[in-house]
């Protein structure tokens, strides 16, 4: 009995072992279970909160761009209102009047330019971005000088292709005078990818925009006679040598030219390019020598006089002998020949200098200033440095006045008095001048 009792206790104990364990084996199971569900629950909700995250990020992101693209419409031409200003602008006051674009017309050269077609009964839009290379306020009372006959200036960069081909659509230009660059020699060397982008992209964006018009407008176009660089033959001729730029502002000019070539081959684009020398006079630039020299006379600042070993001159070339030959350049252009991006046959391709033909060295100009403002110039005379300058220029532009008559008649002592006089009437001096 003892025995038989013995093997069913051991029974009981292995059966009632075994159950425990199926027991435990179940509540793993059921932990497993529930942990893989709540696993697959909360791998789900993850998901989930991934793909409203998504969602929600992209949707702000459109309404971001949207809003920002909205803005930028609002601000270059979702209007009616700027659409109207734009058209009236634009409309030529005489029969057969051209219609322009001119590019940095909030510039120097360009309000002057930009004045002059006006007041002839061309119609004008102007575009400026209103950089601050130097004082935008200057820019600004240009705008408002511009605004008082009736022109328009449009704010925005000549790279923003939505906004030029926004005003190609509206108006159907005949001529484009693409005045818009970064201009200085000695600010390249700060500021380097400032001339890439103003006057080499700048350029070309113009001109692909312009390729695809119908009609194609004629352009003319500011280069610089920096473009002569190191070239030692005076004065310089148009088919002087222009490979050896002394500058990074010079070999964007250069650059332009080559540009210009181009478009004119491929594309039938009718293209005169402008090698303008020292151009000065009032509402100027400045960055220009004659500028900060009258500034820092009446100041009684000292100012800084570059010598050479060779004589250190210019030609200066007064604003309104510059505008007639713009004027004379736009009036001598023949039309492109190219229709929707296709050239039909061959077009006009040329270059001119518009220069005084009469180099006056740096002293002689402080001396002219000395006499206008009755002050005796403190004078720094320090060594030309390599900042891209070249000590003297001298153009010929016996090309210009057979092609359309240029003749420059202001001496630099005549146009200096009038801008003296425009100096102290702007910055609300009293005159000292003789």
């Amino acid at each position: 009995m003892a025995s038989l009792f013995s093997v069913d206790t051991n029974k009981s104990t292995k059966l009632d072992r075994y159950n425990t364990y199926i027991r435990k084996v179940n509540s793993g199971t059921k932990f497993i279970v529930a942990s893989s569900k709540l696993l697959y629950r909360m791998t789900i909700l993850i998901f989930a909160l991934l793909i409203c995250s998504f969602i929600v990020n992209h949707f702000l992101f459109i309404s971001n761009n949207s809003n920002q693209h909205g803005r930028r419409l609002f601000s270059f031409g979702g209007g009616a209102g700027w659409e109207k200003k734009v058209r009236h602008s634009s409309i030529p006051k005489k029969t057969n009047g051209k219609v322009v674009l001119v590019t940095g017309a909030a510039g120097f050269v360009g309000s002057h330019c930009a004045l002059a077609l006006k007041k002839r009964g061309d119609g004008v839009i102007g575009i400026d971005n209103f950089n601050s290379y130097y004082d935008p306020s200057l820019k600004r009372a240009r705008q408002e000088l511009l605004a008082k006959h009736e022109i328009f200036i449009v704010e925005g960069d000549i790279n923003d292709i939505d906004l030029v081909n926004k005003l190609f659509d509206i108006v159907p230009f005949t001529h484009v005078l693409h005045l818009a660059a970064q201009a200085g020699v000695r600010y390249a060397m700060e500021n380097p990818l400032s001339y890439i982008h103003s006057n080499v992209n700048g350029f070309v964006n113009l001109l692909e925009i312009a390729k695809s018009a119908n009609p194609q407008p004629a352009i003319v176009w500011a280069s610089s006679s920096s473009v002569y660089g190191l070239n030692t033959k005076v004065p310089f001729s148009e088919n002087d040598r222009t490979d050896q730029p002394a500058s990074l502002y010079a070999a964007t000019k250069k650059a332009g030219e080559e540009i210009a070539h181009t478009y004119n081959h491929i594309y039938g684009l009718s293209l005169t390019g402008l090698r303008f020398f020292t151009v000065y006079g009032p509402w100027g630039r400045p960055d220009m020598a004659y500028f900060f020299f009258t500034k820092d006379m009446i100041q009684g600042k000292p100012i800084k006089v570059y010598v050479s070993d060779k004589e250190v001159a210019r030609d200066f070339t007064y604003i309104d002998d510059v505008v007639k030959g713009c004027l004379g350049a736009i009036d001598t252009a023949e039309k492109s020949t190219g229709s929707g991006g296709k050239k039909r046959g061959p077009a006009q391709l040329r270059v001119y200098n518009l220069g005084n033909t009469s180099p006056v060295s740096v002293k002689k100009l402080v001396a002219i200033l000395e006499n206008l403002l009755n002050i005796k110039a403190k004078k720094n005379m320090i060594k030309m440095p390599r900042n891209g300058d070249v000590p003297f220029t001298h153009a010929n532009v016996s090309l210009a006045y057979r092609d359309f008559g240029y003749k420059p008649t202001t001496n630099l002592s005549s146009g200096l008095r009038k801008f003296v006089k425009w100096y102290l009437s702007y910055y609300g001096m009293q005159a000292r001048t003789k």
